[in-house]
């Protein structure tokens, strides 16, 4: 809710859902210029929280246009977040375990999960990465075919990044893990970069996902898709993944969207 309020939006955590249309009203009648309010809506409503259906449908007939984004998380990360916070589980009762409220929580959510327009797994996301996400989220409200594209590259060895919409495994290409003098460098140096690039299954590859690229973005755009995260994995994500995720990220940048870079495992030593 504090990101997107520095976006601009009128937030208002944990409001009643049956009050929502009264609320957007009285709030368009003071500012008729105002089109972004954010409602932070949990299971923490109880007996409110089931007439949201209903409540949705209502805002829907009276001209408003209600999106969903969902926050998630494994149910072990939750476990552990609730008790480093020390704060009880808002559906807990009396000898309700943290995995029985987890679970009755999932429950409640699951139609509203369902009915997303965006699910975010907040699993393995630091605030800095939940922020990038959700700025490229709700960029541009006003513009159906913006979109912000993120190219992620990592190691498949460490487990895949959460949140991605298109995965790419690009160990087929030779690795310069194995070769003496660049074990030690990373994809960001010129002599990986030149390694990598004089291989003619990697221009290859990076010749079709450039024209894979050119089919869907468009119709990404025309269905209203405002970000869109690719990965890029190799063995340990530091050296050919890094390099293709530069490499792309230049190829992608004609298409004049705006396009972000991040190396999730460069700095980890292989072994």
């Amino acid at each position: 809710m504090r990101i997107l309020e520095d976006l601009g939006f009128y937030c208002i955590d944990n409001l009643p859902v049956a009050l929502a249309p009264t609320m957007l009203e009285l709030v368009t009648e003071r500012d008729p210029t105002l089109s972004k309010v954010a409602l932070g809506i949990d299971a923490r409503e109880r007996l409110f929280f089931p007439e949201w259906p209903r409540v949705f449908a209502q805002l829907e007939a009276s001209g408003f246009r209600p999106e969903i984004i969902f926050l998630d998380a494994a149910d072990a990360v939750l476990a552990r977040r609730y008790s480093e916070t020390r704060r009880p589980h808002p559906l807990a009762h009396a000898g309700t375990t943290v995995a029985e409220s987890i679970r009755r929580e999932r429950l409640a959510l699951a139609e509203m999960r369902e009915r997303a327009n965006r699910i975010i797994d907040t699993s393995a996301l630091t605030v800095h990465e939940l922020r990038e996400i959700i700025t490229a989220i709700v960029a541009s409200p006003g513009d159906q075919a913006e979109m912000a594209i993120t190219l992620v590259s990592f190691g498949f060895k460490y487990g895949t990044p959460v949140g991605l919409d298109l995965m790419f495994d690009v160990r087929f290409i030779p690795n310069p893990f194995f070769v003496d003098e660049l074990r030690g460098l990373d994809g960001h140096d010129p002599k990986v970069r030149a390694f990598v690039m004089n291989q003619p299954t990697a221009v290859a590859f990076l010749d079709q996902v450039e024209s894979l690229m050119k089919f869907l973005i468009p119709l990404y755009k025309k269905e209203g898709k405002r970000h869109l995260a690719i990965g890029l994995g190799c063995t340990g994500g530091r050296h050919r993944s890094p390099v293709l995720v530069q490499e792309l990220a230049k190829r992608l940048s004609a298409f004049g969207l705006p396009i972000q870079t991040r190396d999730q495992d460069i700095h980890r030593q292989e072994t």
